[in-house]
Order: structure tokens, then C-alpha cells, then sequence
């Protein structure tokens, strides 16, 4: 069912929601972007229709929201421990469609990857509902429609943004009352039918292929560029990597709490290990890791998509101006410089 709203009306049934349902979208911070006098766009609380930022892609993707950059997971003592706690209510996420699929691309790392499913995400990821914010142009590092990630049909509201009013699609029945009496309206969102960015997606067509890949020249140039600072997989909206850290509150160590905290697997020391063996020590290395990840091993694991969203955020984000899909290019004449060597 279509409806029309004022923002008045929105912010009012917002309040009412709010007794429910925390309220997450993305949330302009003036003044506190990476450069002098810029701003930043990340996931927040918001308690108003005007607080949301929808005219601008946000500098860091929902996923926040399910798995903070830090976050408790239990605190102990000596003699038990105690699982920290979840926030009690439900959670009312606005995202674009791209972020609705790396949420599913996350639920299959947290959720159903082997045997182990991740409490954590799990006790929050049942709470999400979510509002689709239409996107129907994107920006000039999205390649969205090159992933098939620019159309979702998995929302409770879809929303379009007008001057001053709301044109919502409410399919989910636990938001009809929310809207008795207000204004019908016929509506369907529309989304991106063409991007600016354009990425053909290379095929890996057997083991060996993938295996000269992996010592191609190609990624050597990456020891120069990438500065290993992990910008990148920080903005990326379907990367998961963490790390876990005990927190001791006394001397003797018996008192404190185990913390989750975002990692990257782009920084120098990540594969570090007991007894100093660590792999994937370059630059060039860490790039073919992640990029692999994105474009090949995620899809061969869980047998659906490639990883990677097409948000374009690791473009955005990249203080060496290094893009995912310039890399992807090279990676397909890589392949093909392979596969004819190998047809020789």
C-alpha cells in the first residue's frame, strides 16, 4: 500500500515508532569529515525525518549499525562471565539497495558460514526491519547495476524523498496502522538503470588460472601504491574482519571484558601468528587477498554472487586514489594474458 506524508506527519509517526523501534539512517556530522572544513556522512540514530541525509551517499555503509567498529561482547571475573546487552528494541534501518544486499552477503559470513553461527550478529540481525531508500542515480564511483545490486525487493517501506513529503510503499503489515488515514498514493520505487562506472566482472575458468593469477606481475604495482592503511575494507559495506581484545580492570587480570573490533585484512600484521609466521606480507599481496575475496573466492564459497556491492565507498574512501574497479580491469587482462599463454 502507497501513502504521501508531510515531514510533519513523518516526524510525527516517528515518535510513535520510537516506542518500539530505534530509528538508524544515514546522519550528516558537520565539521568532523577526514579534510578541514568538510562533513561526514555515517549511520546514526535519528529522531526526525530532517536529520536524515539522503541527497548523498554515506561515508560508511549500515553494517555499523549490526556490528559496531568496537563493541562488548561479555565481561568477566575470576569466576563467570556475563554476555553484554543488546539494545531491547527493534531496529528501523534506512538503507539503499546496494547496503540491503551486503547485509545478506554478511549474514552468510556471521550466519552460515560452516557450522558456526555468530551470536552477536545473530541477536541483532533479527531485530532489523528496513526502509529502502529509492536511488535512482548514484554516484560517479557506484557500479551497482554491473553487480545487480541496484533493485531490492526485501523491505518492510520503501521510501522516496520529496520536497518536504514522503512517498512510502508499505509492504510489511506491522507498519499499516502507523498509517491509517493518511493520503493513498500509487507507488513503485524506481532504481539505477545505468551507471557512470561500468565493471565486468572477470570468470577465473580453472585452479591453475587462478593460481598464476595469484603470482601475476599485476599486483606488485599495489607495493608502491596502497599505503596499507585499511580505509578501504573500513568503508566497505560487506567486509567482516575483526579482531578481539581482553580488557583487564585489575592487576591480577581476573576482572574485565573481551571487545570486537573492526580489523582489516589490508594492514600490515594481520595474519601475524603465535611463534612469528605471518602471511601476505606486501602491499601487492594484501590487495590480491582482498580483491580475490570480493571477485572470485566469496562466490565459489557460498555458490550465489560476488561479494563486493558496487557502493564504490573503497574508491571514495582511498587516500592513493586506488579504484576496485580499475583493479578488477587489469585483473581480467591478467586472466586473459594467462588463458592465451595457456592456449599457446
Amino acid at each position: 500500500m502507497g501513502y504521501k506524508v508531510s515531514f510533519e506527519e513523518a516526524n510525527k509517526i516517528f515518535a510513535k515508532l520510537q516506542d518500539e523501534y530505534e530509528i538508524w539512517a544515514p546522519k550528516r556530522f558537520v565539521g568532523r569529515g577526514r579534510y578541514s572544513d568538510t562533513d561526514m556522512i555515517k549511520y546514526d540514530k535519528v529522531n526526525t525525518v530532517e536529520e536524515i541525509e539522503y541527497m548523498e551517499k554515506s561515508d560508511f555503509p549500515a553494517k555499523e549499525v549490526l556490528t559496531p567498529i568496537t563493541e562488548s561482547l561479555f565481561y568477566f571475573t575470576e569466576d563467570e562471565f556475563i554476555e553484554s546487552k543488546a539494545t531491547s528494541k527493534k531496529l528501523l534501518i534506512f538503507m539503499r539497495p546496494c547496503d540491503i544486499h551486503a547485509q545478506h552477503h554478511q549474514e552468510k559470513i556471521y550466519l552460515s558460514n560452516g557450522d558456526f553461527t555468530d551470536m552477536y550478529y545473530k541477536r541483532m540481525n533479527e531485530k532489523v526491519k528496513i526502509v529502502m531508500m529509492e536511488c535512482t542515480t548514484g554516484w560517479d564511483t557506484c557500479f551497482c547495476v554491473s553487480m545487480g545490486t541496484n533493485k531490492s525487493e526485501d523491505y518492510s517501506m520503501a521510501v522516496r524523498f520529496g520536497e518536504g513529503e514522503l512517498t512510502l510503499d508499505v509492504k510489511d503489515a506491522d507498519f499499516a496502522p502507523y498509517f491509517e488515514g493518511k493520503e493513498a498514493a500509487d507507488f513503485t520505487p524506481d532504481y539505477v538503470k545505468e551507471n557512470e562506472l561500468k565493471v565486468t566482472v572477470p570468470e577465473i575458468p580453472n585452479k591453475d588460472v587462478l593460481l598464476k593469477l595469484k603470482s601475476h606481475p599485476m599486483w606488485k604495482e599495489y607495493d608502491k601504491r596502497c599505503i596499507s592503511c585499511g580505509a578501504c575494507t573500513i568503508a566497505c559495506s560487506t567486509c567482516t574482519c575483526f579482531t578481539t581484545t581482553d580488557i583487564i580492570y585489575n592487576e591480577n587480570g581476573s576482572v574485565g571484558e573481551r571487545k570486537r573490533t573492526s580489523a582489516s585484512c589490508q594492514i600490515k600484521g594481520f595474519t601475524d601468528m603465535a611463534g612469528g609466521m605471518s602471511f601476505r606480507n606486501t602491499a601487492g599481496d594484501r590487495m590480491r587477498y582482498k580483491v580475490l575475496h570480493k571477485f572470485h573466492d566469496y562466490k565459489a564459497r557460498f555458490k550465489d554472487y560476488d561479494m563486493c556491492v558496487g557502493c564504490g565507498r573503497c574508491i571514495d574512501r582511498c587516500p592513493e586514489y586506488i579504484s576496485i574497479a580499475a583493479t578488477v580491469e587489469k585483473m581480467a587482462k591478467a586472466i586473459d594474458e594467462i588463458v592465451a599463454e595457456e592456449n599457446k
